[in-house]
């Protein structure tokens, strides 16, 4: 029986959410310069910024470890501040069958990270690499 994991947090942002947005949903290629010390790079892979179907590869670091990521971004709801990723290929594939990331920017100065991923009552194991 397959159920899925959630992991969530909270962290507060000195930015209008929509600019926050922006950020993620149409120039990821610039969080490098905001979070250096965890985002070393994002670059275009497939698509245009800013449109769904676009594919995404990202290089980060995890316990002093670099780390890559391939992901398509599925949905991004301006309305709501919000944009979903799947990845598709890299590191975190190497534990977990699937992942999608939501991320949300909210009125409050505070975005919401969301990651869903497959589990089973075998496995309680939970990807912290997003908190």
């Amino acid at each position: 029986m397959s159920l899925v994991g959630k992991v969530e947090a909270d962290v507060e942002i000195k930015a209008a959410p929509e600019k926050f947005h922006e950020l993620f949903s149409s120039r990821p290629h610039h969080i490098s310069n905001v979070s250096p010390g965890k985002i070393q790079g994002c670059a275009l892979h497939e698509g245009d910024w800013g449109k769904e179907g676009t594919v995404v590869f990202w290089d980060y670091v995890h316990d002093g470890k670099a780390k890559v990521a391939k992901e398509i971004i599925e949905s991004i709801d301006e309305k709501n501040n919000s944009i979903t990723f799947k990845v598709i290929e890299g590191d975190l594939l190497e534990e977990y069958k699937n992942i999608k990331i939501t991320i949300q920017a909210t009125a409050k100065g505070i975005y919401k990270k969301a990651m869903f991923y497959p589990s089973t009552m075998y496995n309680n194991k939970t990807p912290r690499v997003f908190v």
